[in-house]
Order: structure tokens, then C-alpha cells, then sequence
């Protein structure tokens, strides 16, 4: 198996529940291979919590939920050590961050405190209980979900731990024709029997050292940082992209590339990852907001100001 076809698999599988959002779907997809995190964030009951479900079915891999509210602890993420009264000493209760993929479900519920506890996992893979620091299970992906139009009894994510997400989806509402096809499909009860497993952890973690190998020439580079650059100097915002952005940028070009069966990246690669992955991490100024900009529209600008070489042979790498 190759990226190229995990990703036609995943989303053969995933479609099986889930309608109509191949786009996502392919970006996940991309994400997984650069060992990202994803923020899903939208509004209630347009299907996030089901998608990222079946994705752990197709995925082979061990997934756990957390249903973050306002009272849950740090060592309801991490673990604890408990007494245990048989033995007469203590025993290590991992939390479900252990695990390959974390459904960090509504996310901006949780209290900063233990928002923060999911930090160390998702930028170290590794988890400190009690102390003592251990590897998390290759590969681990944490897809988290908010709802951004609810602010009663939620939190707002420091942009420290918005940064951490490798991209941030929106599902977005279904067309009619989409809907209707939903009702049909799972207008009773939701068929995740009928996914299959497409992968493995093991496979996963070697299509994820392939991708590394994916090329990339100096002016794709460069036009990568040009990009990134423009954000840091625009008046329109107040926080640009920190250079964890380029690399996030540069990085999942690389795995787009290989899910689109290629073995070097092209400008169209970049800019089809600018939104998803760079906007979430900028700020806008007080004056961009109060004139109704918006981040994605800023960035529009900027992406589209950058210019790319004609010549092809400066993105086609020779071999």
C-alpha cells in the first residue's frame, strides 16, 4: 500500500457513514501521513464526532474519547498512580491519551489547566504521570473538536495550543442531495459495522517515514516561506505565522503530494494547504476586526500577492 491508495481506501470506507466529504477526507488523510493533529471545528451535529469514529475503524488503530467539560482534571487526560490495597503499593492508571487516536471531543470545555495536559502528548508524544515520562503509542493522532459559536461554559484555546494542530476542518453543512442520501443511509441508526479496516498502525507508521522522503526544491521552499513571511508583516494581523507554521506547511505538502501519488511537491500543493493549515494560527488586528475581516480572507490575499516562477523545471525535480 502507498499513500495514494490509503487515502482512496480511508475514504471508500469512511463515505460508507459519512457523505459527501471526500475534501476533508483527503486532507485528513494528508494530515495522518505528516503526523498532524486535526481541530475539527463546526457546529453542532453536522457529523465530527461520527467521522472521526469511523476513521479509527478504517485506521486499525486503538482510540479513545474524552468528553471534556469544565470539571475534568489533567490526570483524567494523563493518568494517575492509585493505591492499590491488594498489592499494598501503588499501580500506574493510564489516562486515555495512551492510545493511537484521541477524540478530544468539544475541547474548549475543559478549564486551561487541563487543555494544557494534552499539550506535552501532541508536541513530544509522551505523556508524564506522576513524574515519570513514557512514550505514547506510535503512531498518535489527536483529532479534536470545538464548537466556535457557543462561549458560555467554554474556553478559548491559547494560540500555544492552537499552533499544536496541524490543521483546522470545518465539515461544513451537506448539500440537499447529500442530506438526503444521509437519511437514507443512516436515518435509523449509524452502520458502523459495515466499515472496514483498510490499515494497521505498523503500516501507518511506514507510510509516514515514506512521505519524509517526498521532495521538495528550493523554490517550492521559498515560496513556502514567502508565504508565511507576508503574514508576519501584515497590518491586518496582530499574531503571524511562527515558523512551527512553516514547517507544518512544509511538512504536510510533502504527504498531499504522496496522497496525490507523486514523489515531489508543486506550488499547487502549497497553496491547497494554506487555509487549513495556516489560518487557525493567526490573529487579527482590532482594526481588521472591527471592519468584518476574517483570518481566512486575509490570508487569501496575502497567498494569492505571493508569486509563483513560471519556469516548471524550479518544481519538477529532475530523476
Amino acid at each position: 500500500m502507498n499513500a495514494c491508495t490509503l487515502e482512496r481506501e480511508l475514504t471508500r470506507e469512511v463515505s460508507k457513514v459519512v457523505v459527501g466529504k471526500a475534501a476533508q477526507l483527503r486532507l485528513i488523510a494528508a494530515a495522518l501521513l505528516a503526523e498532524g493533529h486535526i481541530l475539527l471545528e463546526d457546529l453542532p451535529g453536522v457529523g465530527k464526532t461520527t467521522l472521526v469514529k469511523c476513521l479509527a475503524i478504517a485506521l486499525g488503530c486503538d482510540s479513545k474519547r474524552i468528553q471534556f467539560t469544565p470539571d475534568l482534571l489533567p490526570s483524567d487526560v494523563t493518568g494517575m498512580n492509585i493505591f492499590d490495597r491488594a498489592s499494598g503499593g501503588f499501580r500506574r492508571l493510564r489516562g486515555p491519551v495512551v492510545t493511537n487516536l484521541l477524540l478530544a471531543d468539544e475541547l474548549n470545555r475543559a478549564i486551561p489547566r487541563t487543555q494544557s495536559a494534552l499539550l506535552e502528548a501532541m508536541e513530544e508524544k509522551q505523556v508524564t504521570i506522576d513524574g515519570e515520562t513514557e512514550p505514547l503509542p506510535a503512531p498518535f493522532f489527536v483529532l479534536a473538536t470545538q464548537n466556535p459559536v457557543e462561549s458560555e461554559s467554554t474556553f478559548r484555546l491559547p494560540a500555544a495550543q492552537m499552533d499544536r494542530f496541524l490543521m483546522c476542518l470545518s465539515m461544513g453543512y451537506p448539500t440537499p442531495a447529500e442530506e438526503a442520501a444521509m437519511l437514507r443511509l443512516v436515518g435509523r441508526d449509524i452502520p458502523y459495522a459495515e466499515v472496514q479496516t483498510v490499515t494497521s498502525p505498523e503500516e501507518l507508521c511506514r507510510l509516514q517515514k515514506e512521505v519524509q522522503d517526498v521532495r521538495v526544491s528550493d523554490e517550492v521552499t521559498d515560496y513556502i516561506v514567502a508565504i508565511t513571511d507576508s503574514t508576519r508583516h501584515s497590518p491586518d494581523l496582530r499574531l503571524g505565522a511562527s515558523p512551527r507554521a512553516s514547517r507544518a506547511l512544509f511538512r504536510t505538502a510533502k504527504a498531499l503530494a504522496a496522497v496525490s501519488g507523486r514523489d515531489f511537491v508543486t506550488p499547487d500543493d502549497v497553496r491547497e494547504l494554506v487555509l487549513p493549515v495556516l489560518c487557525h494560527r493567526l490573529v487579527l488586528s482590532a482594526d481588521a476586526a472591527m471592519t468584518g475581516k476574517t483570518a481566512a480572507v486575509v490570508l487569501t490575499a496575502l497567498a494569492d500577492a505571493v508569486p509563483v516562477s513560471p519556469a516548471k523545471e524550479a518544481y519538477f525535480p529532475a530523476g
